[in-house]
């Protein structure tokens, strides 16, 4: 079964070497029971280890079943100890947190595939039926021991390897063991036990003998009874991925949970984060959409003309450089230029109102029917003047919401009322739209008049301070500017040497304007945000390294279970994502809320995206990949016999 060759192992501890094994020659047949002693140092551990593939030979042969395996993989060592040898520990090395019946099941999750026992008949069979579901901390010394040599049972294996698997206990329990592994051996399994107690060493049926490093005796005490070889029994299948992963997401919960307060800070690192993230993007798109509806609120597709001066190479022309714009130019505009909708002129200024004992200085516009349905101002209560109240100079007003509140506090019926204007009376016959504020102006603090009732009764102007275009779609609001400016030209007489003296601006390009600044603002948000939420990365990296150095000596017995690297990889990292994605999650809720808070509180808008939302926590989960990819690599490198030995 067993067939050792010139084996040797030499360790260095700093710059001394020590020969552990000296050119080992061993032959095990199958079904024999060897013991193994020697004084501490003499190489018996090392060599029991080298035989249980927990590490590697320096030279030499070792053939396990008539295969060579002393230079396999790491994996495919792991793959043999899984399907053909079994371990018993002197240090028990149960899983602290997990049940008699989940600790003997351990291989299982590793298996893939070949004979396996029921790990509850196995308990029986040790004697531990009414013990399943104790953990490692409610049972003795010898129930641990007991535990652990059904565990190394459950896959069936051809070889058990003991380590001192009496050295922890009382005499009674370890008569009990040693019966156990004797009824084993009389199954026909082979027995290879480590011991230094010669009392203990009788039960086998061959005795060896070590010193520095070689065999010195080897006796035979007892016949090797005839082997009967397993070729039957249940079968275990490979554990399927979602399987496994379920397996690892338990032990991963139950590792987290035995650490709850070093698990929750690290939870809180990631929480802050992604809830600042998720509360500074929705502020930003909060914003970013109240500045677009407020610029909404001003019109579509329009276009502004103003008056500039007159200029030769950016030189002006004369005292007089200024422009004018007429109501000519409206009515020009609209018979000359394709695609423009309608056009509506623009006189302003400050007026000062007075309803009985109330006053209220605000802004008056004067426009023409057009401008309702071109500003988006089309009155909710009343009505807007029409052509021929602009024609007769009527003195009529459409006021906003802001002038109401102030004039009519005690919430009278504005419509129909009379108010002074720069003390000329005008009666209010409709009521604009709420719009709110935009920037540093409240779009409610304004009265509308007839532009000629503004220009001739009201403000005294003879020309008007701005031509609204409206644009009949948007893909033809440049050629729209083009037409009009050659229009403008050709009225101004401009020569072809002469610059503009008008200026189209386009309220698209401000809302893009405006649009990008918002942009800027919630990205540099979620840049300080992203911050917090990098710190809690390397918090989940350095709590995932701590519990590594803490979990080494469970690493090292999951590795001589037959887990391979991608199974430490995966269970650890599933850890770390566990707690980023908790995080992530919390963060989620914390930052609604906090959302939530600032509108009602702030008054601020706020608008939360659920690409945002599922993008933070892709985000968070992505960092427990990052930060926890380290953790788990170093986990999964571990060398299974030094992770064992680990203090």
């Amino acid at each position: 079964m067993i067939e050792v060759k010139g084996l040797r192992k030499t360790y260095h501890m700093g710059d001394v070497e020590v020969q552990a094994l000296r050119s080992v020659d061993l032959s095990v047949d199958e079904g024999d029971f060897v013991a193994i002693m020697g004084a501490s140092g003499s190489g018996k551990s090392t060599l029991l280890q080298l035989l249980g593939l927990l590490d590697t030979p320096d030279a030499g042969s070792y053939k396990l079943d008539g295969k060579e395996v002393a230079n396999l993989t790491q994996d495919e060592m792991a793959a043999v100890r899984s399907r053909t040898l079994g371990f018993v520990f002197q240090q028990f090395n149960l899983l602290a947190r997990t049940t008699a019946e989940e600790n003997t099941a351990l291989p299982l999750l590793y298996a893939d595939g070949g004979l396996a026992d029921d790990p509850k008949a196995l308990l029986a069979k040790v004697g531990l039926g009414d013990r399943m579901h104790h953990k490692p901390n409610e049972m003795s010394g010898g129930q641990q021991q007991r535990v652990a040599i059904a565990r190394a049972l459950v896959n069936c294996p051809r070889v058990v390897l003991a380590d001192e698997p009496t050295g922890n206990l009382d005499s009674k329990s370890s008569e009990e063991i040693l019966a156990i592994l004797e009824g084993l051996n009389d199954q026909g399994i082979t027995v290879v036990m480590v011991t230094h107690e010669p009392d203990i060493a009788a039960h086998a049926r061959r005795i060896i003998h070590m010193k520095d490093g070689v065999i010195v005796t080897d006796e035979r005490t007892k016949p090797i009874p005839s082997v009967v070889r397993r070729s039957d029994g249940p079968q275990v299948a490979p554990k399927h991925t979602q399987e496994r992963y379920f397996s690892y997401l338990k032990q991963a919960a139950r590792a987290l949970l035995a650490n709850k307060v070093r698990t929750g800070l690290s939870v809180l690192g990631i929480l802050i984060g992604v809830a600042a993230v998720i509360a500074m993007m929705a502020i930003g798109a909060g914003a970013k959409k109240s500045m677009q509806a407020q610029l909404s609120s001003l019109g579509s597709n329009l276009l502004m003309l103003r008056p500039g001066s007159r200029t030769v190479g950016g030189v002006a022309t004369g005292s007089d450089s200024g422009s004018r714009l007429t109501m000519e130019d409206v009515q020009a505009l609209k018979d000359n230029v394709d695609h423009v909708k309608n056009s509506a002129p623009e006189v302003s200024g400050r007026v000062q109102l007075v309803y009985q004992d109330k006053n209220w200085s605000t802004r008056v516009t004067g426009s023409t029917p057009a401008y309702a349905t071109m500003r988006a101002n089309v009155p909710p209560q009343g009505r807007f003047f029409t052509d021929a109240e602009n024609q007769r100079r009527d003195r009529v007003v459409v006021v906003g919401m802001t002038v109401v509140r102030n004039l009519f506090p005690d919430g009278a019926n504005p419509l129909g009322a009379s108010i002074k204007m720069n003390r000329i009376d005008f009666q209010i016959i409709g009521i604009l739209p709420e719009k709110g504020a935009n920037g540093f102006q409240d779009q409610d603090d304004a009265v509308v008049v007839p532009v000629n009732t503004g220009m001739y009764r009201l403000l005294g102007k003879q020309y008007v301070d701005v031509i609204d275009i409206e644009v009949d779609q948007p893909e033809n609001i440049q050629p729209v500017i083009d037409a009009v400016s050659v229009v403008m030209r050709k009225r101004h007489r401009l020569p072809d040497i002469a610059d503009n003296d008008f200026q189209v601006r386009n309220m698209a390009d401000i809302q893009s304007a405006v649009s990008a600044s918002t942009n800027i603002m919630t990205l540099l948000l979620s840049s300080i945000a992203g911050i917090s939420l990098l710190v809690g990365g390397i918090g989940i990296m350095n709590i995932m390294l701590v519990s590594v150095t803490e979990r080494t000596r469970e690493i090292g017995l999951r590795k001589a279970l037959g887990a391979r690297r991608r199974d430490i990889l995966s269970q650890f990292l599933l850890e770390a994502i566990v707690v980023s994605l908790a995080g992530g999650i919390g963060g989620v809720l914390l930052g609604f809320l906090f959302g939530v808070l600032v509108t009602m509180f702030a008054s601020w808008p706020t608008s939360f995206s659920p690409y945002v939302i599922a993008l933070a926590v892709v985000f968070s989960g992505a960092m427990g990949v990052i930060f926890g990819l380290w953790p788990a690599q170093k986990a999964a490198s571990l060398d299974p016999i030094v992770a064992l030995r680990y203090e």
